[in-house]
């Protein structure tokens, strides 16, 4: 499994690539279905996201891993335990959450990031060496909530403010 080609986004000429502010967009590794992991990253030095409830449609989990001690975390949107992570255990959401990672960002780089090595036929979550490191799920529950409301933003042929922070596509001047 390897890394794709990034997007490149055409900026003109190269005169205007100096001039503009922009990331570079990356294609996931696999196109992956959103029902059970609507929504992980790789941010804030932990591998996490939110995974649907198999039980109860009107409950998510928000599951997370350290980069730096491997901590576990998973909860409610409301702060309350998941009864399936039991010390240095992963959860059902914990191991959902970390396969979708892998088929967002690719094994090597969630690998990279939580700081551990992968052989060819191993998985990110038998290299880990884990612990359970309760952190709060409001700030990566937001960050969801965040992210669906760009999706509910109507199409509009000027700028739009809330999508400011994307980089510019043109030149100033």
């Amino acid at each position: 499994m390897g890394y794709k080609d990034p997007i490149m986004i055409d900026l003109g000429t190269d005169g205007d690539r100096e001039r503009c502010s922009g990331a570079t967009l990356v294609r996931p590794v696999r196109a992956r279905k959103l029902a059970k992991v609507p929504f992980v990253e790789l941010a804030d030095g932990r591998v996490q996201g939110v995974v649907s409830s198999g039980s109860d449609i009107a409950r998510v989990y928000v599951s997370s891993v350290t980069a730096d001690g491997h901590g576990l975390s998973c909860s409610t949107n409301n702060n309350r335990p998941c009864g399936g992570l039991s010390g240095p255990y992963a959860c059902k959401h914990l191991r959902a959450m970390l396969d979708e990672a892998v088929l967002q960002y690719g094994r090597e780089r969630v690998a990279r990031y939580l700081r551990v090595e992968v052989g060819a036929d191993s998985d990110v979550l038998g290299a880990l060496d884990p612990h359970h490191a309760p952190a709060p799920a409001a700030t990566v529950f937001s960050r969801f909530l965040r992210h669906l409301a760009y999706l509910e933003v109507p199409e509009a042929d000027g700028p739009v403010p809330e999508l400011q922070w994307f980089g510019a596509t043109r030149t100033a001047g």
